[in-house]
């Protein structure tokens, strides 16, 4: 691409991406802090990605998405998942019309433009699976019939941390299914005393002003597809992923001659898949739109490598043994590997 060209996609990118400050000072409004998550979550809006959220309960997981909803002018859903919900429960079913003597069609909460999957690892398995075919897909099956996702579609999942009785772990399949998996702590002692000023008001009902449009979120993910990636930062991505699988690190080894990576065949199990490259791709690029730029740099990268790849990878006994997590395994890759 030419640098007159760049400069001309630059100028086009800073007016299309415009919308979202508005969106971060009405989401700031209401939710405290917690900006990480708020930026990840409109990144997987602009990417068409979809977000696992770990954290313990109470830090306004569920406001965040409602208010999100509300600030684009989108429908919202929430699912709470249960050990005796059905995969009826979710995508919906056929229901029998006793005096007409015929079949309709009920849509099920999943039909939205942001569904929250509350406590998504409550539910078994064949529940888990009712939302692949509409998270991948971008549609449900029901009694043979499609029925498309509306646009933009977006599924954030929460997971507690904390509990495991009573739960369904999510199969590698389900999971490998979400773009990021975030993991949210408690808030600051100064954002937790703003949120008790702003919100111990038993009559309180804080909503959101619709600053955006569904319009402009597909807008975005138009010019995000055109963002600038040069060669370099695929092969650089492309490294990345190889050198989490143990059986492929010899692949690196004169593209990364300087590099250190014979450890991680102790450390790591099982490698991220082709989708983690795909997703950090996207995600790259979404997060050099996100700064008005129209080009993706290794820092874009590097940002978001831990949120894509930490729930794709299995540690061994070693690993464990060490006291080291897949965040820990992820920023000793991104130290190995020469950054392009």
């Amino acid at each position: 691409m030419e640098q007159h060209e760049i400069q001309e996609l630059q100028n086009k990118i800073r007016e299309i991406s415009a919308f979202l400050q508005p969106l971060k000072t009405e989401i700031g409004r209401i939710i405290v802090g917690q900006e990480h998550l708020v930026n990840r979550l409109l990144m997987s809006l602009i990417a068409d990605g979809h977000v696992l959220l770990e954290g313990v309960p109470g830090l306004a997981k569920t406001m965040m998405v409602k208010t999100l909803a509300q600030a684009i002018n989108g429908s919202y859903s929430r699912v709470q998942f249960t050990p005796d919900l059905l995969p009826a429960d979710v995508i919906g079913t056929r229901i029998y019309n006793a005096e007409e003597h015929t079949f309709s069609t009920r849509l099920g909460p999943v039909f939205a433009n942001i569904v929250l999957a509350d406590e998504i690892n409550r539910a078994p398995a064949k529940v888990q699976s009712a939302l692949l075919e509409c998270m991948q897909e971008k549609q449900v099956t029901i009694a043979g019939e499609r029925f498309e996702m509306p646009k933009p579609f977006l599924v954030m999942a929460t997971q507690n941390p904390i509990e495991q009785e009573g739960t369904y772990p999510l199969p590698e399949a389900q999971v490998d299914r979400f773009m990021f998996k975030l993991r949210v702590d408690y808030p600051k002692r100064d954002e937790e005393r703003i949120i008790l000023d702003r919100m111990a008001h038993p009559e309180l009902d804080l909503k959101a002003i619709g600053v955006g449009e569904l319009a402009d979120i597909e807008t975005a993910r138009k010019w995000v597809d055109k963002i600038y990636i040069d060669e370099k930062i695929i092969e650089y991505i492309l490294d990345m992923t190889i050198a989490t699988r143990p059986a492929r690190l010899n692949e690196l080894s004169s593209r990364q001659s300087s590099a250190k990576l014979d450890k991680f065949k102790d450390l790591i199990e099982y490698g991220a898949s082709p989708r983690a490259g795909i997703n950090m791709a996207l995600a790259a690029k979404a997060n050099a739109f996100m700064a008005g730029r129209a080009y993706v740099v290794p820092q874009d990268v590097k940002d978001v490598a831990a949120d894509i790849m930490r729930h794709r990878i299995m540690l061994t006994y070693e690993a464990e043994a060490e006291n080291l997590d897949s965040d820990d395994i992820i920023q000793m890759l991104l130290n190995e590997l020469r950054t392009p």
